[in-house]
């Protein structure tokens, strides 16, 4: 049997083994028709055929640049109806939702020459909460593009369709990683992928200073060591207080515009630094790795379910504590957010995404997802409610029950 990652995107003739049943196939259902309808609408035409990616959340993090993660998509989507219109060149994009216009607009204003246009008709429809952490820029660009390699007659392994898709949205203005389009792409129904990717300045500074104070010569531990890869629990030689630039060249007996190739992103990190803390930072990935790879044992463990819920939500709460002290990503909101979860049902709470803000992720059971969200809503959000902060009527897009869902897909009906 072929690996999840070398398969090409599934192609549906209905919505149901994708949606499931109940209220999430009727609510697809309706958004599908309204789609139809706008493309019937703008176009005087029916859609060819429908993408799908979905949105995603970070089950364990920041690593997400670093090493490992731990991650599933949500029930929140994007849909991108098409067509092609042979013989012709014109573009023509719109969104269901007024509020969001065509990326051809954003292309102009930036000055972009994005070349002679195809005769495509488009139409968007994403439901993914903006600016929430929750992949929804990688759920468009998915889409799109799968949607674009559809039309065209093609199908691509979902390894290389999630490759240049990063690389697609990075010429958009996003610095992605690339995990959020794997997820989005190869997602299960009730399953969270483990992926693995390697970067981060401070880290890989960290890799190199530990190398050699481990014992390797300078010059093969800037020329052989990428990443902080390799052992999961290693003697972290690297000083605890922060290192200024100087003292790193000093050891690594060279430059680190050289050390980092002179990567525009790499220099301009250089030029903002003034110290770099390789012992926090390396800290935090090796022990977020550890969690990683000790959620998916305790998932396969022999544990009974209580004990598994109670060591997955530790390892979650773990891993929040290290985002926000070691690696220095959360906000007064998101702790505040995470304690209201942990004291009202949450077996474990942390961050997702990026960090910053965006969103939490809570592990509660299923016996209790009503109550907890009534409780949250009424201890978090019904005073940034009164303030006008958040939107009585918007609620569902900032507290929801998700379960992993489906990744991309086609549908032809």
């Amino acid at each position: 049997m072929a690996k999840q990652e070398e398969v090409t995107v599934p192609i549906f003739s209905s919505l149901e083994p994708v949606y499931g049943e109940g209220s999430q196939l009727q609510e697809a259902k309706t958004r599908f028709d309204v789609v139809t309808a706008k493309f019937n609408q703008l176009f005087t035409a029916t859609p060819q055929l429908f993408a799908r990616s979905p949105g995603t959340e970070y089950v364990f993090d920041s690593v997400a640049l670093s090493s490992s993660d731990l991650l599933d998509s949500v029930d929140f989507d994007t849909i991108v109806a098409i067509r092609k219109r042979e013989g012709q060149s014109q573009l023509r994009i719109a969104s269901v939702n007024e509020k969001y216009k065509g990326f051809h607009e954003y292309a102009k204003s930036k000055g972009v020459n994005i070349g002679s246009p195809l005769g495509l008709d488009v139409i968007v429809d994403g439901i993914v909460p903006t600016g929430s952490g929750l992949s929804s820029s990688a759920a468009f660009v998915c889409s799109s593009t799968i949607a674009i390699m559809a039309v065209f007659g093609e199908n691509f392994e979902k390894k290389e369709l999630a490759q240049f898709t990063s690389e697609c949205e990075q010429h958009i203005g996003t610095q992605s990683g690339g995990m959020d389009q794997a997820i989005s792409i190869m997602a299960k129904p009730g399953f969270a992928k483990l992926i693995d990717f390697n970067q981060v300045i401070e880290c890989r500074l960290a890799s190199i200073i530990l190398g050699i104070k481990l014992g390797m010569e300078p010059k093969e531990a800037i020329s052989k060591v990428k990443t902080l890869s390799g052992s999961s629990d290693p003697l972290l030689a690297v000083k605890k207080n922060h290192i200024p630039p100087e003292e790193i060249e000093k050891i690594a007996e060279e430059k680190l515009t050289s050390i980092l190739n002179n990567d525009p992103t790499s220099l301009a990190v250089l030029n903002a630094a003034t110290h770099f803390k390789l012992h926090q930072r390396a800290t935090h990935v090796y022990s977020e790795a550890r969690r990683v790879h000790g959620f998916k044992d305790t998932v396969y463990s022999n544990l009974s379910d209580e004990e598994k819920l109670k060591k997955l939500g530790d390892l979650m709460n773990g891993s929040h504590y290290s985002c926000s002290v070691l690696y220095e990503c959360s906000c007064p909101e998101l702790e505040e957010l995470v304690q209201v979860s942990r004291e009202n049902g949450a077996l474990g709470a942390r961050l997702t995404g990026a960090g910053w803000g965006g969103c939490a992720v809570a592990l509660v059971k299923e016996s209790g997802v009503s109550q907890f969200i009534s409780v949250v809503k009424e201890k978090y959000y019904k005073k940034r409610i009164e303030k006008g902060v958040v939107k009585e009527e918007d609620m569902e897009l900032y507290l929801f029950a998700s379960k992993p869902s489906s990744g991309a897909a086609i549908f032809i009906f």
